[in-house]
């Protein structure tokens, strides 16, 4: 998703919108990639910025924002800083997650928010594929995160999966309030280029879901925390 701007990822911009101003704001992308997000947060401002592990990422990314190497565990800015930080399907990835939040909140200004996009356990695919044995198998493959967590994480060690809980717990302790947490399902960009109708029906019945209790098996979390 990092890598592609289609409608599912305009969907999750407009999701982030309707949570927090970005006009004129102070923006960071934790873990940007090649800078989609930080470009499509300059439509809003001119102040965003953009960390990354990946130097040959940020090298595609720019002239799209002011960017730096980082990890999100050591976020290169004083305290305070930030109207808006994104941390969008990346916790998953990093060294420590708690540290990686807890990062994010302190470059948080009081009153702005972190947003946080990140994979859900009870979406009945795994997107980031399998490894057996020596062998990675790549695609969404079907139930892996219904199994116990360590025959799971022993199937996925390369990316974590967060149950509500889980998600909920890694602001524990820390001075902000979630104002926004449920599920949201996949944009089907993928799947719009193979058959427009069966990604316009799916589209039309999942994302009307996301209204009811069913938003529980949601592709991924959709979490804004805002600091006291």
């Amino acid at each position: 998703p990092s890598y592609v701007w289609g409608a599912g990822q305009e969907r999750r911009l407009a999701m982030i919108r309707s949570a927090v101003a970005l006009d004129g704001r102070r923006i960071l992308d934790v873990g940007c990639g090649i800078g989609t997000y930080v470009d499509a947060f300059g439509r809003f401002s001119p102040w965003v910025y953009g960390v990354d592990l990946d130097p040959a990422k940020l090298a595609l990314a720019r002239g799209r924002g002011r960017l730096a190497v980082a990890p999100g565990e050591r976020l290169p800015f004083a305290s305070d800083a930030f109207d808006v930080v994104l941390l969008h399907e990346v916790i998953e990835h990093v060294d420590d997650d708690r540290a990686t939040i807890a990062e994010a909140v302190r470059v948080a200004r009081p009153g702005g928010a972190v947003v946080v996009f990140a994979p859900n356990r009870l979406y009945p695919f795994e997107t980031h594929g399998v490894c057996l044995g020596a062998r990675y198998v790549y695609g969404n493959v079907p139930l892996v995160n219904y199994l116990p967590r360590p025959v799971r994480d022993r199937l996925c060690p390369h990316v974590r999966v967060y149950g509500r809980g889980d998600l909920v717990r890694l602001f524990d302790g820390l001075p902000v309030a979630l104002r926004v947490h449920r599920c949201v399902f996949p944009g089907f960009d993928k799947l719009s280029g193979r058959s427009a109708l069966a990604a316009w029906l799916l589209k039309r019945t999942l994302h009307a879901l996301e209204r009811t209790p069913a938003h529980v098996f949601g592709l991924s979390h959709f979490a804004v925390a805002v600091k006291r």
